[in-house]
């Protein structure tokens, strides 16, 4: 708050408790230098929640005290911790690579949280569709078209083989075999498939992920894939 608005508080605390009330001249100006000096960085109010007259008035109701100005800072310090406990940062929309923006960003989002001037952003539950994606945010993946880059793709692609073999078949245009239960491992929906280890004894002592999926497994993608051609064909054929 500034000189005037520090002030307009003392006048407002001087109506509720006349005790700090300064009628020579000159103590009343060191008073308001000493108000100012301590809650220069505290704001008179803003719009959301945050007041130093209704924290003033607070203290003069329950407090015997004489009011200071800490009575004020505490509230604020309080204030100002609460809405940074409930703040998760938000993807800021500027470009990942730019470090520089992308700090400047989540700094000033912190700052305008921590001021009063914007509200916290709450964490997100996971949904299946995409309301609320920052619109430079969605472009930029349109134009990507991928949020990993295929240069980083590619570098990955030797630590991922089934992933990387899935989305080489699905490049070409054939079935994605890891979108069905695999019949011989049972390897569910979305699972790479996997081989035995088998011990000396005949038992399975391990399995590991297999980098391709099973044949009939393949062929179980192949022939979900066509049924729906296969249905859509026979009312045509009678």
């Amino acid at each position: 708050m500034d000189r005037r608005e520090t002030a307009a508080l003392l006048a407002y605390i001087g109506r509720l408790d006349p005790r700090t009330i300064r009628t020579d001249q000159g103590e009343a100006r060191d008073q308001l230098a000493q108000w100012h000096e301590l809650l220069g960085d505290v704001p008179m109010a803003t719009a959301h929640g945050w007041d130093a007259c209704v924290a003033a008035r607070q203290h003069i109701r329950t407090s015997p005290y004489q009011i200071l100005p800490a009575d004020v800072a505490r509230p604020w310090e309080s204030y100002r911790r609460d809405r940074l406990a409930r703040h998760s940062d938000p993807t800021p929309s500027a470009d990942p690579d730019d470090q520089a923006a992308w700090t400047a960003e989540l700094v000033g989002t912190r700052r305008a949280v921590a001021a009063g001037t914007a509200q916290p952003a709450q964490a997100r539950a996971i949904t299946s569709g995409h309301d609320g994606i920052d619109p430079k945010l969605e472009a930029r993946l349109r134009q990507v078209g991928s949020c990993i880059p295929p240069a980083a793709r590619a570098a990955l692609a030797p630590y991922r083989p089934a992933r990387a073999a899935r989305e080489a078949a699905v490049a070409q245009g054939l079935p994605d075999a890891l979108s069905v239960r695999c019949e011989w491992c049972l390897a569910q929906p979305g699972e790479p498939c996997r081989r035995r280890r088998i011990g000396p004894d005949d038992g399975v002592r391990a399995t590991a992920p297999r980098a391709t999926p099973h044949p009939g497994r393949l062929d179980l993608a192949v022939a979900q894939q066509n049924r729906p051609i296969e249905q859509a064909q026979q009312p045509a054929m009678a």
